[in-house]
């Protein structure tokens, strides 16, 4: 059985890789950020995004998924805009987390129940 919370955590991670991949353009054509440096920031967290999707198999790949939160609200210091979006990917991975604990309590507790 596939685990909810891997699922809902790899898909909003998924979903961030998108934005911060299109941080990159924003980093060298608004903010004036050179673009060897706006590449390394912008793909280099799209990159980790997906890396740490795909690490989700390891308890401590979920605590990276934090991190990454954490360094995608710190954009904003570059890019305001990225406040927000940091704001908002953090509460999405965050619930996404806490719901798929839940929803696989709740299905190992009827599992139990079942035998």
């Amino acid at each position: 059985m596939r685990s909810p919370r891997r699922m809902m955590c790899a898909s909003v991670l998924a979903l961030e890789c998108i934005v911060l991949g299109l941080v990159t353009p924003v980093l060298i054509a608004v903010e004036d950020v050179s673009t060897p440096k706006a590449l390394v920031i912008g793909l280099g967290l799209a990159l980790a995004a997906v890396v740490i999707a795909g690490l989700l198999r390891s308890e401590w790949a979920y605590l990276l998924g934090f991190v990454l939160q954490v360094a995608a609200l710190g954009l904003g210091f570059v890019i305001p805009d990225m406040f927000v979006l940091g704001l908002l990917f953090g509460a999405l991975y965050t619930a996404a987390y806490i719901l798929g604990r839940r929803i696989e309590e709740q299905q190992a507790s009827l599992a139990v129940d079942a035998e």
